[in-house]
């Protein structure tokens, strides 16, 4: 069935409900109502959040924002606690101890709780191969504790433990590339994508991811307005820069093989996106242009290999 907006908006139920306290302009919350929303109508679903601003603005004991069975878990364990969960439920309807309807597992940790602290336990339940989606939202940093850098930060960006000076530029390595971490598990499933105007890339991606048999990973960009520094009203402009400087590739990858979703028409340098974002302002101070020179580069790098690997294996 081709995805209509307006279909799925009138037809299926938020599962994430308002009344969360994510910031104003947040990427996260459009992201996991829309992941949510992938859902059909008749499955049920079990979330396990990690630690950090998804689970501390929409659960707040004894309120929750989810429709569906909830989790908090530590920092470091969404990926354990899901698969224990998984585990659990395959066992039981095998033993017949559950009445009918289909109950879906998604955890949900941001880049802090994936990229970094809970890395060994998303590898180890996908590795294990547990019928599960695992959603990264991924705002570049730890935003819930003050925003410290993280392995998502992406290279020159200023923060509260990478702080742009006369001693240091902003955070020196590179950006961590975690979806091809996970392509290297080669589990089914693994994707690319954000929340943009119709929605659409993400609805079909997450849809793809809870109802491909097996392990699956979705790497979600999800900007934040507090740690980026843009008026929380740019959100979707944000999102848009991100794919049409090729920041941010749309792709997905199905049993090895890559596909491109996006190819920018005519794509953007890379200053378009840095230049709206406050995290990043010391780079276009006179003197600072290699720092730009330095970014673009590595960014066409990553989109030039990108390009090569879907045609290398889609022969």
């Amino acid at each position: 069935m081709a995805y209509n907006l307006k279909e799925v908006m009138a037809t299926k139920p938020s599962r994430l409900t308002a009344g969360h306290r994510m910031c104003a302009g947040c990427g996260a919350p459009p992201v996991a109502r829309m992941v949510m929303r992938a859902l059909k109508n008749e499955d049920h679903a079990v979330v396990a959040n990690a630690t950090g601003c998804m689970e501390v603005s929409t659960f707040i004991y004894p309120y929750s924002a989810w429709t569906d069975s909830y989790i908090h878990t530590a920092f470091e364990c969404a990926g354990a606690t899901l698969a224990g969960a998984e585990a659990a439920y395959q066992s039981m309807k095998k033993q017949g101890k559950l009445g009918e309807g289909e109950t879906k597992f998604i955890a949900f940790g941001g880049d802090g709780g994936t990229y970094d602290i809970g890395l060994q336990s998303l590898s180890g339940a996908m590795e294990r191969g547990h019928d599960m989606v695992y959603v990264c939202y991924d705002n570049g940093a730890y935003m819930n504790t003050g925003i410290q850098r993280s392995s998502a930060t992406p290279k020159f960006a200023d923060t509260t433990t990478s702080p742009a000076g006369t001693v240091i530029p902003g955070k020196m390595q590179s950006r961590k590339d975690l979806a091809k971490i996970m392509v290297g598990h080669h589990i089914p499933y693994v994707a690319q994508t954000l929340g943009y105007l119709n929605f659409a890339d993400l609805y079909q991606k997450a849809e793809k991811a809870i109802y491909t048999e097996g392990p699956a990973f979705l790497n979600v960009l999800a900007p934040c307005p507090r740690g980026w520094g843009y008026p929380t009203e740019d959100l979707m402009k944000i999102n848009k820069l991100a794919v049409d400087t090729c920041y941010w590739p749309l792709y997905e990858v199905v049993d090895g093989v890559y596909h491109i979703s996006y190819k920018p028409k005519e794509r953007l340098p890379i200053e378009e996106f840095l230049k709206p974002q406050k995290r990043f302002r010391h780079m276009f101070k006179p003197g600072n242009e290699w720092m730009i020179e330095e970014f673009q580069k590595e960014v066409d790098s990553r989109w030039d290999e990108l390009l090569k690997l879907e045609e290398i294996t889609n022969k």
